[in-house]
Order: structure tokens, then sequence, then C-alpha cells
């Protein structure tokens, strides 16, 4: 037996007898990609088209599932006719990873629909996130995917930014925390038994220039280490995840798909990263066409390859014939290319590739999507969605006398339109549409109708109606335009209701019709013209409304704030979001989500974010704007419920190696409901300027009427580090400040204490995270 099929043989071991038998165009194939339908045929595996892409074997297969309009049983089928092929027809049988996305769920046909992440941020619940990439991971695995294009770890300071909804939000310990969980929910403790997770968007995405897609950062090294890397630092050396992927803009005049010191000196010699390193979706041609830091295809190549990208996606553009003539004119040394290949073969290896590559197609269901699924669907979406302000109309239970409610809005009976960007029916728009230079989804239909999704209007109708409350509809307006005889419907629909539930909306994606998603930037951050007309005129006929946000990002709400009576912000809530909102409107759940990111008064307040220096987040001296408020309307962490939380007994105990600060939060409403308990520190003098306060510590619990708990967080010391003027890593001596309350801005206890000497810290074996304990203590 040879010695790279050998299992019995150490993976390194393998990895040299392999290469070593490697021809140069065998070591070009594993470092590229083709997209599914590449080697389809009017809707087949095409062995033609195979034997001229796939002869000498390939790295990846982008989206067999995502991006061919295949059921789940012709996906596992045609994932199996790839592996065979590349096994049997090719000289040394090299297995293919498929990849797939999966942002909000495995974005394919028949797969659960989970809330976009921005609202599995708002729950401030990581382990919610880690069921949901475990399921993910099994609906992947079920079809013979082995890598998953998540989770998205940008922090986001710019709500311009069309991608703000991928995003975990504004504050690098929330995403760290979220997106660790999620890469173990993913990957398992085995790789074997898990799906890999891919890192992204290396490094700095989320604070561009005018908050547009693709344009340069301005991030200053000490920021960019302890603000923008530490999300991506926790979930290597915790999350211990295999992938990465770069990111499209330029740091310094450097764009990151060619940054030796982002993927290499940082990334691999500092932090021991041996996973392999994707490049983002033409991010390599980019350097010539877009960032013109190449004159062509080969240079664009050379630099990539240089700066540590193993993998070119979607398809083979500049790693193929470009790369190739580079190593044969010796204008880049082979070894490049044989250490990228390396990485790629230790994971194929690691995840057991080479002995399991294919599955049993008679073990595919039909539908992904299970009630347990669903189910999770629901209770994330039903703790991600934030009550912002509330007059006392919700819960609508309460209230006997009303007897007609009228749902008014544009996607009020959208079941499409309560999906994220990264969704399957908004990719096959997208494909369709060429926006990825290509016309291979003709043919292939796929509509609203197929998603088993209750809209926010079906869905209150159907349970308003159980309690003798006549619900009727009206779509007002469309989402970007106006229309007169579809406002005068509303407005008479209105006069008529005792209360107004009026769904402001987003459509997210990435086609010229959206209002939200990659690409979607926006310059105004207000709502849809069409939609605030809409809403202007039904505040005109006195009636209450209640306002319920489905967008994707933080938008400007200061009319709204003070002409409405309650607003909620939903997010981008999934399959089991019109469930969720309604339960919650009606009261038979209370709400429970927090912010992760600020809303800002006014666009021109941009960015505005929590965790700010001292001199920032204020005009010196007046602190105020002339014209505005400088602080956001709605702060990070913030959100209401319909019952009440009382904090006490503040204790912070200083031990040698931890800090542990503990209080008692006790329910004093008359619902049930969840609290997020937040611990604040601040390091009040240090050596270079500190935040005015950061997340060091959540938890949420759940309390009955009167119920106490005491939640206790123990901080280990190396999280106080950070850079100081000479880039050292270090907890100076000094006082630090503890704030816990239940937002940025809420602080409820206030207590600090005293270190009495520096530390300085070995970066390389540190803890990223508190540990909090809760118990009883009624």
């Amino acid at each position: 037996m040879q010695i790279y099929k050998d299992p019995d043989r150490s993976i390194e071991e393998r990895i040299d007898d392999l290469l070593k038998r490697m021809t140069l165009d065998e070591k070009i194939a594993q470092v590229g990609s083709y997209w599914s339908y590449e080697v389809l045929d009017k809707g087949k595996f095409s062995i033609e088209k195979a034997n001229k892409l796939l002869k000498n074997g390939i790295g990846q297969i982008t989206r067999p599932g995502g991006a061919t309009g295949f059921s789940t049983k012709q996906t596992a089928k045609f994932a199996n006719e790839i592996q065979n092929y590349l096994i049997s027809k090719t000289r040394l049988g090299i297995p293919a990873f498929m990849h797939e996305e999966c942002l909000s769920g495995y974005m394919t046909r028949g797969a659960t629909i989970f809330p976009q992440m921005i609202g599995l941020a708002s729950t401030w619940e990581p382990e919610l996130a880690k069921k949901m990439a475990q399921r993910i991971k099994d609906q992947m695995k079920t079809l013979g995917i082995h890598q998953g294009l998540s989770p998205v770890l940008d922090v986001t300071r710019d709500p311009r930014w069309g991608r703000v909804e991928e995003t975990f939000g504004e504050d690098p310990y929330l995403i760290a925390k979220m997106g660790v969980s999620y890469v173990k929910g993913i990957q398992t403790d085995d790789i074997k038994n898990g799906i890999v997770a891919t890192l992204k968007h290396f490094v700095g995405y989320g604070v561009s220039e005018g908050g547009m897609n693709w344009a340069p950062a301005h991030i200053p090294e000490r920021e960019l280490r302890e603000v923008f890397l530490f999300p991506f630092e926790a979930a290597i050396k915790e999350g211990k995840a295999k992938s990465l992927m770069n990111a499209y803009h330029e740091i310094d005049g450097i764009p990151c798909g060619a940054s030796e010191n982002l993927l290499r000196k940082i990334l691999r010699e500092e932090w021991g990263f041996n996973g392999i390193v994707v490049s983002d979706y033409f991010a390599i041609n980019s350097l010539m066409e877009y960032h013109k830091v190449a004159s062509n295809k080969e240079e664009a190549a050379i630099k990539a390859l240089k700066a540590g990208i193993d993998v070119e996606l979607p398809s083979f553009n500049c790693y193929n014939e470009p790369l190739k003539s580079a190593i044969e004119n010796k204008n880049i040394p082979l070894k490049f290319l044989d250490d990228a290949v390396r990485n790629i073969l230790r994971l194929k290896f690691e995840m057991g590739l080479f002995e399991n590559p294919f599955v049993k197609e008679e073990n595919i269901p039909d539908n992904l999507d299970t009630p347990e699924d669903r189910q999770l669907a629901y209770e994330i979406a039903k703790k991600s969605i934030v009550l912002l302000k509330n007059e006392g109309i919700v819960p609508l239970k309460k209230y006997k006398n009303i007897k007609k409610v009228a749902i008014i809005g544009p996607n009020a009976d959208s079941a499409r339109n309560l999906t994220g960007d990264y969704t399957y029916l908004t990719h096959l728009e997208t494909l369709k549409q060429g926006a990825f230079g290509t016309s291979a989804m003709e043919g292939i239909t796929f509509s609203e109708s197929e998603l088993e999704i209750k809209t926010v209007y079906k869905s209150l109708k159907e349970k308003l109606e159980l309690n003798d409350i006549q619900v009727d509809y009206a779509k007002g307006c469309e989402i970007n335009d106006g229309n007169e005889e579809m406002l005068e419907n509303a407005i008479k629909l209105a006069k008529q209701s005792d209360v107004l539930i009026v769904v402001l909306e987003d459509k997210s994606g990435l086609t010229l019709d959206c209002t939200t998603g990659e690409s979607r930037d926006s310059s105004k951050l207000t709502l849809p013209e069409a939609q605030m007309d809409l809403l202007k005129a039904l505040k005109k006929t006195g009636k209450p409304i209640i306002a319920v946000l489905i967008t994707g990002r933080p938008y400007s709400l200061e009319w709204l704030s003070n002409n409405v009576s309650v607003i909620f912000e939903a997010w981008l809530p999934g399959e089991e979001g019109g469930n969720a909102i309604a339960d919650i409107i009606i009261g038979n759940e209370v709400p429970s989500g927090k912010l992760p990111i600020s809303f800002p008064y006014h666009v021109g307040q941009i960015p505005v974010y929590y965790n700010h220096k001292p001199s920032g987040g204020r005009s010196n001296w007046w602190g105020d704007y002339v014209d505005s408020p400088s602080k956001a309307l709605y702060p990070f962490g913030y959100g209401l419920s319909y019952t009440t939380f009382e904090y006490s007994n503040l204790e912070i105990k200083v031990e040698e190696t931890n800090i542990i600060v503990s209080c008692e939060v006790r329910n004093t409403g008359q619902f049930e409901g969840d609290e997020v308990v937040q611990l604040y520190i601040n390091d009040e003098v240090a050596n270079t300027t500190r935040p005015v306060k950061e997340l060091k510590g959540f938890q949420r619990i759940s309390l009955k009427p009167s119920e106490k708990k005491k939640v206790s967080f123990n901080l280990p010391i190396e999280t106080l580090a950070f850079y100081n003027e000479k880039m050292q890593y270090i907890v100076e001596k000094g006082k630090f400040v503890v704030m816990l309350g239940s937002s940025s801005e809420e602080i409820r206890l206030n207590g600090s204490f005293y270190l009495e000497k520096d530390k300085f810290i070995n970066n390389q074996n540190r803890e990223f995270f508190s540990e909090v304990f809760v118990e009883n203590s009624n």
C-alpha cells in the first residue's frame, strides 16, 4: 500500500509521500476550485467536463447544493459522483473538499433558515450559537459537505455597511464569545465528525471608508490587535478553527489578500495557525483588477501565494495557468506552492477524507429541516427580538378592549424577506442576475411559495383570532416605492382598527433591488422613503402604532422613537421569525434581546460605539453636536422587557490570577423573564489611552417573579491586558473600575479594585474570557 493511502501512518508521513508523487499540474489543481455547475451538463454530472477540468484532481468544489438548485438527494448524489471521478479516474485519487455557505443555516434547498447573525448576537447566549452550528454541521455532513464559509468575525462600527447583518456587532468580546461557540459547534472536538469552520473576513472589513464595501480601512496597529484581531485570535487559539478567509479591502496600502504581515507573520508565526487560508471569492484577481497592485494575473497569483493564501475561490482564475507560468519561469519558488498544498492535504487527512469520501445516498432525507431544527430556529428568533420602546401597548393580551388589529407593511406578508442575504432563495436571485458572472441558474426555479415560513401577518392572524380579535392586512406600499391605492387602503383599514402593527422592512440580498446585504450600503441610514411616508400617514389617524423593524442594520430612528408607541427590532429572524414576533407582541413570550450594536440618532454621528476612548464619543467641551446628541439613541447592550430587574450586593475579590465580581439580580415585575447581566471594566489610568468601558463578561439568566439569582464572574488577570507604548502586552498596576448593568449605559452597580504590580502577559497561552457561575440566592 502506498504510504499516503495508509491510515495507520502519521499524517505528516502521508503528506510527504503524496507530495513527492505529485506533478506540478497536480499540485496546482489542489490550490483551486471550480463552481459546481462547471461540471454539469443539463443538470447532470458531465464526464466530458470532468475530463477537461478535473483530470489532475481538484482542491475544492464550490457550492454543490447552494449553486445548483438541486434537492437534498441530488446534491448528495452529485457530491458522490465528483468524489468517485476523482478517486477512480485521476492518477492519485485525491478527494475534494466540498464547501458551502452557512451563515444563517446551510445555504441549500430544504435546509433550516435560522435568524441572521446580528439576531443571533442579540440573544447574548453563546450556547445558542453552538447549538445552531451543530445543526448546520449535521445538515451539511448529511450531504457530503466538508467546509462552511462561516462565521463572520468582523467588528463593525459603521451601520452604513451592507454586511452589518452578517456580523455579531460592534464589540470584540461579544463577537469572540459567539464566534468561538459557533466554531466549536460546527467543527466538534474531532474534526472527522465536523465541518471545517472558516473565519472571515481577515481583518478590519467592518470599518471601511464611508461604510462602502471593499473600501479601505484605516486602523492603527494597536487598535488592530486589541479590537479587530481579537475575535480571530480567540477563535483560532480557543476555538481551534481550521480555516480562515482574507478580507477584500486594504489596510495602509496593502490589500489583506496580499498581506504577508497578516497571513504569515501574525496568523501562522505568532498564532501557530496550521489550517488553510482560502481567498474570498475573486479576491486574488482583485489584486490586479481592483487594487492595482499587480499588472496581470500572474503577479496577482504570486502576491497572494507569497502572502499565504492557500486556495483560490470560487473558481480557478489566477492560480491555474498564471501561477504555473510563474513557477516554471522561476518567478516564485516552488516551495510556496508546496507549503500551500501541504496545508490542504493535512486538513484532508485530518478529516479522514481519504478513508470516507462518500455519503450514503439511501440515508438522505427529502428535507433537512426537522421539527427540532425549527424549534431551535424559533428559540433563537424569540430571544433575538429587542424591545426598544414600550408605552404600555404591549403585551396585547393585557387588553380586553382590543377587537380589531391592522397589520400593515410591504413585507408583513412576505416569507422571503424574513431571511438574510446568504440564504438559498436570495442567492439564486444573485446567480440568476449574473452577479458572479454566470447565467448557470437558467432553468432553475425556486420561489417564496416553497419556503415553509409563516409570515408576520399570518402568524399574528392565527394567534390573535384565537382570542377573538379580528386581524386584517394592507400592504401600504412597496419596499422602495409608494403606491397611492395601497396607501389609501392602509389608511382606511387603520381608521377601522384599534391598534396598528406596522412592519417596516429591508429586503436583504446582493441584487440591486435589495436595501441591505453584501454590496448594498446605505448613505442615509433612514428607512426607505415610501415606508416612512406610509408611517407618517398612519400616524395622522391617531391610532396607537406598534412598529416592527425587520432590518439588517441599525437605522436612524429618532422620528420613529418620538412618534410611535412601541418599537421592536426583530432583525432578519428566519423561518420561525413570524411566529416569534407574534408571540412576543401578544405576550405569549417576554422580549429579552439586547442590542449587539449601537443605534445612532443620525448618520452624521457615525461611528458611534460604546467602547470609545476618553477623548471620543463627545465634542470637547460642550459634549453634544450643535444639532444632535453625541451619544447613541439606543446604546450597545440595550433592550427592554415586560418585567423589571433589580441589581444588588456587588462584591469584588482580588486574587493572584483572577478577579471575582458578583452581584444578585431579582425579578421585580409580574412576568417571568430573562435578563442579560453585563460586566464592564475601565482601566482608569494607563500607559496608553484605554476605552471608557469594555465588556468583559455577560450572562443571560431566567427569573420568575420575585426570584433572585447570584451571578459571579471569574475574570482572569490577562483579560485586563493591553498593548503599551512599546507594544508589550501588559496588565498595569492601578485602579480598575467595575460596572455591572443591563446595558452599556444603564449601569446598576459600580465598584473598583486595585492591582499592586505590573504583569507582562504571554500572548501565546492566555485566557480570552471570564467564567460565569449562576446560583439561586432566594
